[in-house]
């Protein structure tokens, strides 16, 4: 045995002989971290499924006389199951979970702890203490945010932007603390992030394996290393924000404030600069894992794999200049209008080489229909239906006839909301490699189906309730005479959530019952090529036994006949051949 060879191994030992405590809770491993992330984004999301059942059943019948609960003083005398305080409160805690403590937990904190160590040959990140650190202080961030759920007057309730100066005046709930603990989550979930970033950015920069150039490195390792860049800008903005909001409510001070000579629009400034390259937070990861995804289970390099690497960082730049397209409504400039009009057709353009790219990838590829490929399938095409429907919001005078519809809740759930399938087809892709078991493929295929028809019969008629005028935000559609007649879409996408949360409880079963499984899983059971496929199954703390060397750069390969050549015996990596060193 070679002495690094023996040094590992002593390495791996030494971890294997820590207490529970130090292992699976206060673990420095990125692995444990990265899975950590994982089980937090997955009880998030059960809990902001619910309340998003909750809405739904309010808007198809507002009239049913079952109160469940409600934080408001007086009696029940709405007429539904939640009065109109707490359905302000369940839609703004629905959207605050679903971006803030299941995507970016899971996509950003979970596979990118997971993955990016694995992926470009590094034995760890380059700050383990600030890497656990970052999981303890987010885990904080999402108990506080749960907290406001316990306080009198309930959780926040002023939308998940909380535009001032609704959310600036501590009164406007009738008592204060759901919204102070609102904020005081994202300030800290914010510090979470950053030592997050600064861990990702460093050990990209400064932990590839001998060979391991920047265009050799997968496009997963792309999407996280431009998305923690992004976080890394973005957040101090939304950070100072957030101060400035809890200085109105507490202090006295009139930042967004008009009666003490405040700006309300200030606010939005601020939050939608964060906003935007937020939402690219959210869908880069996605994109990444879904390239290598598709080129794996195409058995085909990805298509055009410089264009793609660029085009996500035109989208990370671009990013930064389109904010206004969120408050065409609110009155700026008509030039400036056109100018914000003109950055976010832009923005379309490095979105499509990427959808082409994936469509050519598939083009003449020997395509596996397993899971994880049908779930980022999925992903492709929920994202284009967004993306198309994001062109018509994005020229002015089309956008101010629809803002603030369900057009716009459309468009949203099918860019963001359609995250999930790209969430999925990760989790089923690398879980062998997190668990060394393989999930059930039947049941994941069962559950692609049925969760890829549901969320279309959920979300595609909202748009032609917001070409109606139905607004967002309401509690009760049948107040509105003109859409009194619309009320069937509303019943018809209800039954389709349901059926669609339903549908959730096989991955939940599955995820379950493959976790109490034996070890069964091959080291590389989708023959890939990327690095990580060469580490056992589950990688042992330290990753790898020697540091692998690459020779060639991913995906240069030429044709569907090298899939014999992707075996994991022959120790194909990312970045092509490598050697033990």
């Amino acid at each position: 045995m070679t002495e690094s060879a023996t040094a590992h191994a002593a390495h791996a030992e030494a971890h294997h002989e820590l207490g529970f405590v130090r292992k699976y809770l206060f673990s420095t491993d990125h692995k444990m971290i990265g899975r950590q992330f994982l089980f937090l984004g997955l009880f998030m999301l059960i809990i902001g499924g619910l309340l998003a059942m909750m809405m739904r059943w309010e808007l198809a019948w507002p009239e049913t006389n079952i109160p469940l609960m409600g934080w408001v003083p007086e009696p029940y005398m709405y007429g539904g199951i939640l009065p109109p305080q707490t359905y302000n409160a369940f839609f703004t805690m629905h959207a605050t979970i679903m971006i803030f403590f299941v995507v970016m937990p899971i996509m950003v904190g979970g596979f990118g702890n997971f993955l990016i160590p694995l992926m470009i040959g590094a034995g760890d990140m380059a700050f383990p203490k600030l890497n656990m650190l970052s999981f303890w202080v987010g885990l904080v961030s999402g108990i506080v945010m749960l907290s406001s759920f316990f306080v009198p007057g309930g959780p926040a309730a002023g939308g998940w932007t909380s535009y001032a100066p609704l959310s600036a005046q501590a009164s406007f709930t009738g008592v204060e603390w759901g919204q102070h603990l609102w904020i005081i989550s994202l300030i800290i979930l914010g510090i979470s992030s950053l030592m997050g970033s600064i861990n990702y950015i460093t050990t990209v920069v400064n932990m590839r394996a001998p060979g391991m150039t920047y265009f050799r490195m997968p496009l997963t390792i792309w999407s996280l290393f431009i998305t923690a860049i992004l976080l890394l800008l973005a957040l101090p903005v939304l950070t100072a924000a957030l101060a400035m909001l809890l200085f109105d409510r507490m202090f006295g001070t009139s930042f967004f404030l008009p009666a003490g000579g405040g700006e309300p629009l200030l606010w939005q400034h601020l939050f939608w600069f964060f906003g935007h390259p937020e939402v690219y937070v959210l869908v880069l990861p996605a994109m990444g894992v879904t390239s290598d995804i598709l080129s794996t289970l195409s058995r085909k390099p990805i298509f055009g794999y410089h264009a793609m690497a660029f085009s996500m960082i035109a989208i990370a730049f671009l990013s930064w200049v389109v904010w206004g397209h969120h408050m065409f409504v609110s009155g700026m400039n008509p030039l400036l209008g056109t100018a914000f009009m003109m950055s976010t057709m832009v923005i379309a353009i490095p979105s499509a080489i990427k959808t082409f790219n994936w469509l050519g990838t598939l083009w003449g590829g020997s395509i596996r229909f397993t899971a994880p490929m049908l779930f980022a399938l999925g992903f492709v095409s929920n994202f284009v239906i967004g993306g198309l429907s994001g062109i018509f919001m994005a020229a002015t005078p089309v956008d101010i006839f629809i803002h603030d519809t369900y057009y716009i809740v459309a468009h949203f759930h099918y860019v963001v909301a359609g995250i999930i399938f790209a969430l999925f087809a990760a989790v089923y892709y690398w879980f062998p490699k997190m668990f060394g078991k393989k999930m059930s493929e039947p049941l994941g295929k069962i559950h692609f189906i049925l969760t890829y028809i549901f969320f279309n019969l959920t979300f595609f008629p909202m748009h032609i309730l917001g070409v109606g005028g139905h607004m967002r935000r309401i509690y009760n559609p049948t107040q509105y005479e003109f859409l009194q007649p619309l009320q069937g879409i509303n019943h018809f996408i209800t039954i389709s959530a349901f059926i669609l949360g339903v549908s959730q409880l096989f991955f939940l079963y599955n995820f379950i019952a493959s976790l109490a499984k034996k070890r069964d899983a091959e080291r590389n059971p989708w023959h890939a090529n990327s690095l990580e496929w060469s580490a056992e199954s589950p990688p042992p703390h330290g990753n790898y036994e020697t540091t692998p060397v690459v020779y060639r750069g991913a995906y240069e390969y030429s044709s569907p006949e090298v899939a014999e050549d992707w075996l994991p015996q022959n120790r194909q990596v990312s970045g092509g051949v490598a050697r033990a060193h």
